[in-house]
């Protein structure tokens, strides 16, 4: 230390500023202070001396002085000459390195010297040569050579050191180490170490023996005679040797066996072990000395990691020899031993022994400091550490173990108190003792079966515990984290080691089954897919199990399912995770597995079933897999065998839905609704509730009757053995709570699901979608229904204001949930009201207990009412009111509708089967008592339900009696009213459900039935027929199908009352539905209302019939996958009833041909469809009828009263004075817009059609003569023909007065002729864009009817009806060349139809008149042809060129299409602007030619004939050639032939903008006389002929191709 000081002065002073003389100043007063002051302490005098010595060497000093001044010095300090000894040892130093040769060397030389001499007596010589260099000594004469000094100090220090003074052998002092060993190796039980030890030391003073042998000698002795390990350690203990001394004797030990094969011997390792246990060693000292190192270990265990990786694969590897598979046919699985070394590992070695002695610490810290599970994977460490956790948990497992399983004791270890583990006392110790070790075990504890079990229960009692306990300490969760972890990381692999021990299987379910669903399948994925990856052995036994799956999978059948599911069982008892995935792999890709598999999987274990639900939802939930086939147009096959694969497997057996169930609301709540098809194959397996579409009648009908009867007889498949699985799947959806969730995310999502998917997938899979889950939804609702008591449905589903408003459904999807509830609530009313309402005689009459019933509906839905005026604008209500929508909403077919015939059929079935079993011989006596006993309780039980739904109907239609008075608002359209009914009500119903398009059909004949006050029952069902294709268009394939259903509901109604005339009087007659006028104040007349005639009728109904022939044949023209889809499936549905008039079904059956030859490559499903119905069709052509069989031919356009007629617009209007109310019309199904009301008139005007389906116009009363349309006639005042009308419909009231007739027509009855049969015969009914009705078309169409008049003959054909005539020859025409087409245009024009003339008129007559007609005809032409050949033949010419030009223009087009669209646009706008012009140039000379006509008849003096021209050209309206020499009387006698029809003739028909023009208003307008004239005319004729209409249309067919083509 003092030469350290010094060092530091020395850095100081030679750091130092100061100038020499003033540092030698300061020098010799240091050396003044010394000797003045006495309180200086070593560090400063040290200091100070350094100074002087060295001023000194720098020369500022005489040496003499300085030595002079010391040695005043020493006689006051007396540590002077050691603190001199270490200057001069550092002036040595740095005064060597500068050189001998050196100043400075010389004067440290001679300081000294004389120090020495000056202090001869305190500076001594031996300090000198003990601190100083030898050179230095030499040089100050102490030493006379420095290098003979070297040599004697080496001499001395090898002398001191390595001359061995003791005996080391045993040999050199045999007698010595003989004794020695005669004393350790007595019996040392009964001495004490410190006598042996007194001994020992006596031996080593006698004989000179080596004391570190006579250590290895004690240490030979211990390790043969460990079981006295107390001696021997208090022995060493005393023997005061270091720890280090002990540790390396004990490692040279283990070098020994190093480079040995042999293991080190086991008294070695255990007195290695009792050493570390007992402190005398070092770990960290003694771990060097063992062998192989941890980067060899390391090494090892990467290269067994990929032998095993590699074998695993080869055992994957498909052999294609049958003879290596045969070979390998009944192995033993592989052992998965631990990897073999050269070397025997003397860390696992020294760990074994460790864990043998109970030191876990010294173990712990070997294990820790390897790769995790290596030391344990050696099995002797692992069995070691599997009996120190049994002497650990030996006490504490008693407490859970039941008395047979408890076994034998393990005692705790006596010398295991410093580093051991103390046994456990409770569940708080865990995590600090127990767990550690299990963690450290790993997957290894598989070496103990016994322990793995006891490890199972113990947590099964803290779970136990856990779980009962309410306020859980804090401690516990601890607890409970560390014992999932163990789960997770020790016995799940354990399992996997462990060869099909089913034991320990279930015990290990007994402790997983206390644990959540959630934290089970995180377990069980992690066991899955990542410890399988950790050990090699896991690695080599996931690849056996995969190969012995291999070989069952390929073997199984149904005739050998139960040995192969007994193999399945084994395998899966210890690799569950690894057998499952394998088979759900091989289900995906054969559905054909669903069946043998799901019967072989009956040997399965609880915790198996419980892996196989976790199987299955990461199956399903795979991102890897896509849910959808490539097409994008269906759902993959893997989803829908792991769907079938799920309802079979949960319904069979006893698994835990919950994971599934919350997996399906998960995917709802992220928008996906693929899933729903698990859980619809679920619902549907257990609890038998199946959802179809092929449902027949009867299923139908039996749906609608109670639950018995819908399990009897509604369902494909039988509902038995249902009731188990049905109570599993009721109790999971309340326990988890997930019933409601469920139906509002399925509710949301139907809802959704055309958003979130309609522009990403085909229009067919967003269908799919849609349907499936509008399915699952009234499936599962259904369920929760009927397996829910009434009050815990109601107490857990929402009311319907908070699903609307909070859950944002749909009010068809709310009143679906809410409508189980109501007859609960309403029960429970109904029975209070009952028992307060008196005696038993007054409350069981039927007039009592209808009003009872009566008065608890209105109480139950009073809140109702006021939650649904909330759903929809105030406006709807002033149409409907809100109670005929409840009321609407909240029954269903069971309470409209009584399945006698289906009760009585299951009745007779049962009784049927009671009588088979009686005499069968092959059934015992006993057995069929007991078959019948059956059947009679249940026909026991269909009666009583019977009854007990009879009961109910009678009180529902009381009900119903009691609030039809209030449905309909009188005051209000019924054109609305129908709307709104439609709209509101049944249409979002009848696309529902089957059973609900049923109950729409029910309701609507239950509201004429009942006399339901402003309903028209005409109106609704020729809304209904109007036009189906928009409606059909806009379905799903479910919905299209159930919209089927309700239209064969509503034409069952409709063909009962057309076929039955005493039907029709007895349902329809005198009945509101068929009012065609009803007046105001019914006391004036006792027919307070005027009805429809039954022959009428029947034209209707044809119309209806040709309606929805149009439609539908639009549809399967249109090329739309989803029309032809829809509507081969409605005309499926309706086939019963349609078609059944023989024209109308060779149209629809022309188009289902080509489809079947158009769609059997492109599309097969439309193809099957197709084919379907054609097959159909063929069996019904023997039932079809002649149109003159189905009604009255002569009758075209129908009237719905013969003797007056309505506005139809629910308005009162000027007539209210004659005590009528005008009832209004209907117009199309789809959509009904209020049209305005003219505010100048005082009636109401009538609303024009904007849909091509119904067309509502006012015709005048028959007449006598002309004179009758005289509106002084008509009770009405006179208008001057300059005043402009608003509308069509005012002109009627102006021209009909009170007498105006309601008739319902289409645009079907517009063109009669052959304008209609084209679109029925391949061409397509919507028309081109062209179609205009503006003056230049008028006028080229009027001037081209008479052009084409000129060649006409009349032949048999013309007597025909226009659409038989013109369906038989469309054909015809279809195949004609381009020439005959030109010639069909210009020539073909039709006379006046036989429809014209009355029904009584005789074939004589009819044909006298049609001759004479003929007649006329020609001389009327002849006179033409003279007046007005130059313009019509100029009209002629031009429309020869037009037809040329536009035949080569098609052609160009449909070139220009080919090469591109573009090239194709721009070539059909050039097109147009030639026609533009050709149409101005053929306007001119028509209009030039016309006036030139009319000046030569008015010179001719045939006012008429010009007069009738003008009418012609201005209205577009091509009348039929008449006699010109016809007087008024053959007139007079013709109309009065023919009065009927002049008014059913008199319809105008208005289309929708999208069909076809309206007519021009602004030409009404300005020219109202010259329409009336017009009328007057065809009145004065009695005929309206429509055949030059047709012709106009034949006439612009070219025109307007090229725009048909582009619309198409």
């Amino acid at each position: 230390p003092g030469i350290l000081i010094m060092a530091a002065e020395v850095s100081s002073v030679v750091a130092s500023e100061k100038p020499l003389t003033t540092v030698l100043g300061d020098v010799l007063s240091s050396l003044d202070d010394m000797t003045a002051e006495d309180n200086q302490t070593d560090g400063d005098i040290q200091r100070n001396i350094y100074r002087v010595a060295r001023a000194v060497v720098d020369g500022e000093v005489a040496a003499e002085d300085a030595a002079e001044r010391l040695r005043q010095c020493g006689e006051r300090v007396q540590s002077l000459p050691s603190l001199l000894g270490d200057a001069f040892t550092i002036l040595d130093i740095e005064t060597l390195m500068n050189g001998e040769s050196s100043d400075e060397r010389g004067k440290f030389l001679e300081l000294a010297s004389a120090c020495l001499s000056s202090l001869q007596g305190a500076l001594q010589e031996g300090w000198l040569k003990e601190r100083l260099e030898a050179e230095t000594l030499e040089s100050l004469c102490l030493i006379q050579s420095a290098k003979t000094f070297n040599q004697r100090y080496v001499k001395t220090k090898t002398k001191l050191y390595y001359k061995q003074q003791k005996f080391n052998l045993l040999r050199e002092e045999s007698e010595g180490y003989a004794k020695l060993i005669t004393e350790l190796g007595q019996n040392v039980q009964q001495l004490p170490a410190v006598m042996v030890l007194n001994n020992v030391k006596s031996l080593i003073g006698r004989f000179n023996l080596d004391p570190n042998r006579v250590l290895d000698m004690i240490l030979e002795a211990f390790e043969c005679q460990s079981q006295e390990a107390e001696f021997f350690l208090a022995l060493l203990k005393d023997y005061n040797f270091d720890g280090i001394t002990v540790c390396q004797m004990v490692g040279f030990k283990f070098k020994f066996y190093q480079d040995s094969v042999s293991p080190p011997p086991t008294s070695l390792l255990h007195m290695a072990a009792l050493l570390l246990q007992s402190d005398f060693i070092s770990l960290q000292q003694l771990y060097s000395h063992l062998s192989p190192t941890d980067s060899k270990i390391e090494e090892q265990e990467g290269k067994a990691m990929k032998e095993a990786q590699e074998k695993a694969r080869k055992m994957g590897t498909v052999l294609l020899s049958e003879k290596a598979s045969e070979s390998q046919e009944g192995q033993e699985p592989m052992e998965t031993d631990d990897v073999e070394t050269d070397v025997p590992n003397q860390k696992f070695l020294l760990c074994e022994a460790l864990l043998r002695v109970g030191d876990w610490t010294h173990a712990k810290a070997i294990i820790d400091r390897l790769p995790p599970f290596v030391v344990t994977s050696y099995p002797p460490v692992s069995k070691a550490l599997s009996n120190l956790l049994h002497m650990t948990l030996e006490l504490f497992y008693r407490q859970f173990a039941p008395l047979a399983a408890r076994g034998r004791v393990y005692p705790a270890l006596s010398n295991s108190a410093s580093h051991g583990v103390p046994q456990l006392t409770l569940f708080s110790e865990l995590p600090l003792h127990v767990l550690p070790m299990l963690h450290r075990l790993g997957p290894y504890i598989a070496v103990d079966p016994l322990l793995f079990a006891k490890v199972v229960r113990v947590g099964s009692g803290f779970f136990k515990e856990y779980n009962s306990t309410e306020r859980k300490p804090q401690e516990h969760y601890a607890v409970w984290s560390g014992i999932v972890e163990i789960i997770d990381q020790v016995l799940l692999p354990a399992l996997s080691l462990l060869q099909c021990n089913c034991g320990l299987a279930e015990e290990l379910w007994s402790l997983l089954s206390l644990l959540p669903y959630q934290v089970r399948y995180r377990l069980y994925g992690q066991w899955k897919n990542e410890t399988y990856a950790l050990h090699p052995q896991l690695i080599l036994s996931k690849a056996v199990t995969l190969e012995r799956a291999r070989y069952i999978m390929k073997r199984l059948s149904k005739e050998n399912v139960k040995p192969s599911g007994r193999q399945l069982g084994k395998q899966s008892h210890n690799n569950p995770t690894v057998l499952f995935d394998y088979l759900l792999s091989q289900i995906q890709r054969y559905d054909n597995f669903i069946g043998p598999v799901v019967d072989s999987l009956k040997y399965l274990t609880p915790l198996a079933y419980d892996v196989l639900s976790f199987c299955l939802i990461e199956a399903l939930a795979s991102p890897d897999k896509e849910r959808m086939k490539h097409e994008d147009t269906n759902i993959s096959m893997w989803l829908q065998g792991l769907a079938t694969f799920c309802g079979a497997i949960f319904r069979k057996y006893p698994i835990e839905l919950a994971g599934l169930l919350q997996y399906v609301a998960n995917q709802l709540k992220a928008g996906k609704s693929f899933d729903l098809l698990v859980l619809k194959e679920v619902v549907q397996r257990m609890a038998g509730i199946e959802i179809s579409e092929e449902v027949t009648d009867q299923q139908l009908e039996a749906l609608s009757g109670g639950e018995l009867l819908k399990a009897e007889a509604g369902y494909f498949a039988q509902v038995r053995n249902t009731k188990k699985s049905s109570q599993r799947l009721r109790e999971t959806l309340v326990d988890d709570n997930l019933g409601v969730p469920l139906c509002l995310l399925m509710g949301q999502q139907r809802n959704s699901i055309i958003f979130r998917e309609g522009y990403e997938k085909h229009v067919k899979l967003v269908g799919k979608l849609y349907d499936q889950c509008q399915d699952t939804l009234v499936q599962f609702g259904n369920f929760l229904a009927t397996h829910l008591t009434a009050d815990e449905y109601q107490r857990r589903m929402p009311n319907l204001q908070a699903l609307c408003e909070n859950y944002h459904l749909q009010p068809d999807i709310a009143f679906f949930l809410t409508r189980p509830m109501l007859p609960q609530s309403i029960n429970v009313k109904f029975d209070e009201l009952k028992k307060a309402g008196g005696s038993e005689k007054v409350t069981k009459t039927k007039d009592a207990v209808n009003k009872f019933y009566v008065q608890s509906v209105e109480s139950v839905t009073q809140t109702l009412l006021v939650s649904v005026r909330a759903l929809h604008p105030p406006r709807v209500w002033d149409d409907i009111s809100p109670q005929l929508y409840v009321t609407f909403w909240t029954l269903s077919l069971y309470d409209v509708q009584v399945p006698v015939t289906r009760y009585e059929a299951e009745v007779a079935k049962l009784k049927q089967i009671a009588d088979e079993a009686d005499a069968s011989i092959e059934l015992t006596s006993s057995k069929k008592k007991k078959e019948r006993e059956r059947c009679e309780m249940i026909i026991k039980r269909l009666q009583d339900e019977l009854t007990v739904q009879q009961e109910n109907h009678s009180r529902v239609i009381a009900r119903l009696q009691h609030e039809k008075d209030s449905w309909f608002n009188n005051r209000s359209q019924k054109n609305r009213m129908i709307t709104q009914l439609l709209q509101l009500c049944i249409f979002p119903r009848c696309c529902f459900t089957a059973l609900d398009a049923v109950y729409c059909g029910e309701f609507v004949h239950t509201l004429h039935m009942l006399k339901t006050p402003n309903f028209s029952t005409l109106l609704f069902c020729d809304r209904v027929f109007s036009d189906i294709a928009r409606t059909v268009t806009c379905c799903t394939e479910n919905e299209a199908s159930r919209y089927g259903r309700f239209l064969c509901c509503t034409l069952k109604m409709v063909m009962r009352w057309h076929d039955s005339k005493d039907l029709y009087r007895q349902e329809c007659n005198k009945y509101p539905g068929f009012v065609s006028m009803i007046r105001a104040d019914p006391s004036k007349d006792a027919s307070s209302g005027l009805y429809l005639e039954y022959e009428n009728y029947r034209h209707i109904c044809f119309k209806w019939h040709f309606r929805l022939t149009k439609s539908l044949v639009a549809c399967l023209e249109s090329k739309d996958y989803t029309q032809i889809r829809n509507s081969l499936l409605v005309l499926t549905k309706i086939l019963h009833y349609y078609p059944v008039v023989q024209n109308l079904g060779e149209a629809l059956e022309k188009r289902i041909e080509t489809i079947r030859e158009q769609e059997k490559e492109q599309r097969p499903d439309l193809y099957a469809l197709a084919i379907g119905y054609a097959g159909l069709m063929k069996n019904r052509q023997e039932k079809y009828v002649a149109e003159s069989e189905f009604h009255l031919k002569a009758e075209k356009d129908v009237t719905l009263n013969q003797r007056t007629g309505s506005s139809m617009d629910g308005k009162t209007t000027s007539q209210e004075s004659e005590g009528q109310v005008k009832v209004n019309g209907g117009s199309s199904a789809l959509q009904a817009a209020e049209k305005p009301k003219a505010t100048s008139k005082p009636v109401e005007k009538l609303e024009k059609l904007e849909k091509p389906s119904v067309a509502v116009r006012r015709s005048p009363a028959p007449v006598k003569s002309s004179a009758a349309n005289s509106p002084a006639l008509s009770g009405e005042p006179e208008k001057k023909p300059a005043v402009k009308r608003e509308n069509a419909s005012s002109e009627g009231d102006k021209r009909g007065g009170s007498r105006a007739a309601v008739t319902l027509t289409s645009d079907a009855g517009k063109n009669e002729g052959s304008s209609r049969s084209p679109s029925l015969h391949g061409k397509s009914p919507l028309p081109s864009k062209d179609e205009k009705t503006d003056s230049t078309d008028k006028q080229r169409t009027s001037e081209g009817g008479r052009e084409a008049s000129k060649d006409v003959k009349t032949s048999q054909s013309t007597r025909e009806p226009r659409e038989t005539r013109e369906m038989r020859s469309s054909g015809k025409r279809d195949r004609d060349d381009g020439k005959s087409q030109e010639r069909d245009k210009s020539s073909v024009r039709q006379p006046p139809s036989p429809a014209t003339t009355s029904s009584s008129t005789s074939r004589k007559s009819r044909a006298s008149d049609i001759a004479s007609q003929e007649n006329e005809e020609d001389e009327r032409e002849v006179k033409r042809r003279k007046t007005g050949k130059e313009g019509a033949s100029q009209v002629e010419s031009s429309d020869s060129r037009n037809r040329d030009r536009l035949d080569k223009s098609h052609d160009s087009r449909d070139s220009s299409r080919d090469s591109g669209r573009e090239k194709g646009e721009k070539e059909r706008e050039r097109e147009r602007e030639r026609d533009r012009e050709r149409d101005k140039e053929k306007v001119v000379a028509s209009k030039a030619s016309e006036r030139k006509r009319d000046r030569e008849k008015d010179a001719n003096g045939d006012p008429k004939e010009s007069k009738r021209h003008r009418t012609e050209s201005d209205t577009a309206a091509a009348v039929a050639a008449e006699p010109a020499s016809k007087t008024s009387s053959e007139t007079d006698s013709k109309t009065k032939h023919r009065g009927k029809m002049i008014q059913l003739n008199r319809t105008t028909v208005t289309t929708s903008p999208d069909r076809r023009k309206l007519r021009d208003p602004g030409r009404d307008q300005k020219e109202p006389s010259r329409d009336l004239k017009l009328r007057d005319v065809r009145e004065s004729r009695g005929v309206v002929s429509t055949a030059t209409r047709s012709t106009r249309e034949r006439g612009e067919k070219y025109h307007s191709s090229s725009h048909q083509r582009e619309k198409h």
